[in-house]
């Protein structure tokens, strides 16, 4: 894995090329252009801000907040999957073509989603001192590690699914129902105190239950995650990584004669 790891740092320059092209052709041809990263988390807000807090009304106070803190860094790990998934069969000319790491691919696209999710956050943090919301300076140094958590675990399952699909191209559509379902076993529409007792199991098999619970103590209870939290993020993100790294390393031999 560490000769990988530098091989990918040689060919640096290739994926912070991808990135910026990905980055910069999100949104080409619009009027509005790069501005779109900014408008549509705002816009989202809008909608929760009408939704829970005049229509559904929910007893957890400022339930907008609750829910977007969590549902920012979801769409981040949802994209990095359901897109991700397609990553490797979209360049396969370039895959068949030219010799370069195929992990460039998915580490790309990846990065570029979590890019797009720090610029959010920009609207998050934005909100949170508009609305006077407290902020804990001490939760908010826990906030890159928690951010690099998901990343691992974003990158692990980009990494799993882009190499399947190569071979398996119905995953792409099933990753959809997947990731839906999987949305709803996370604690982001509710807390995770509401679920009972015996069903809770469940979610800590769940990878992204704690990296959605430390967001949302520091972003919205302004607080410092819980270690235990922590820890099982940090372990779970790990391991989803070191299985999406060798099932890819496994597959990329044969991408060329599939794709």
């Amino acid at each position: 894995m560490f000769k990988k790891i530098k091989e990918l740092y040689d060919y640096r320059e290739m994926i912070f090329s991808l990135v910026k092209r990905d980055l910069k052709g999100r949104y080409k041809g619009s009027v509005l252009g790069f501005l779109w990263t900014f408008i549509n988390p705002l816009l989202q807000l809008m909608v929760y801000t009408l939704v829970f807090s005049v229509i559904m009304r929910n007893g957890i106070e400022d339930y907008y907040l609750f829910l977007f803190v969590a549902l920012v860094p979801w769409i981040f790990f949802s994209t990095s999957i359901s897109g991700g998934a397609s990553c490797i069969w979209s360049q396969k000319e370039m895959v068949k073509k030219i010799y370069f790491p195929r992990e460039v691919l998915p580490v790309a696209f990846v990065t570029s989603q979590f890019v797009n999710m720090l610029l959010s956050f920009i609207v998050i943090f934005g909100v949170l001192f508009a609305v006077r919301k407290p902020i804990s300076g001490q939760a908010l140094l826990c906030l890159p590690v928690v951010m690099l958590v998901e990343y691992v675990l974003s990158l692990g399952a980009a990494l799993l699914v882009s190499a399947v699909t190569v071979f398996l191209r119905d995953l792409e559509y099933i990753l959809g129902i997947v990731t839906m379902a999987w949305q709803f076993l996370t604690p982001i529409l509710y807390s995770i105190d509401d679920v009972p007792e015996e069903l809770r199991f469940v979610f800590q098999y769940n990878p992204m239950s704690p990296v959605i619970i430390a967001y949302r103590d520091i972003l919205y209870y302004a607080k410092v995650p819980d270690l235990g939290t922590m820890i099982s993020a940090v372990v779970l993100g790990v391991l989803l990584l070191v299985v999406g790294w060798i099932v890819f390393d496994r597959l990329q031999r044969r991408f060329a004669e599939e794709l």
